[in-house]
């Protein structure tokens, strides 16, 4: 079994800033210690000669011809917007005091 400890649990645990209750930190090291146990014994399997996959599905990339269409017509679209301001859509600010970006 690999020699995982609280203090590296912790340590990585800061590093992903997260922040775990006391009582739990004990679990996640003993689940972090089986998983890196699992990845050891993994590595003592022999792949000489198997090719490398990266996915065992057939995904291939199936792109569609590039062609040019036209646009939407702006105020077919806008005619379904509650409210419009120059030509675009109005939402609420973002920003509590609605100053310049």
């Amino acid at each position: 079994m690999s020699q995982i400890t609280t203090e590296q649990v912790k340590h990585v645990a800061t590093l992903a800033k997260l922040e775990f209750p006391e009582n739990e930190i004990q679990g996640f090291t003993d689940t972090l210690g089986k998983i890196i146990d699992m990845i050891e014994t993994l590595n003592e399997v022999d792949t000489t000669g198997v090719d490398f996959t990266m996915n065992v599905a057939d995904n291939l990339s199936r792109m569609r011809e590039d062609v040019a269409v036209a646009g939407w017509n702006r105020e077919a679209l806008l005619k379904n917007v509650p409210t419009t301001e120059n030509g675009f859509i109005q939402v609420p600010a973002m920003i509590a005091d609605g100053g310049d970006a």
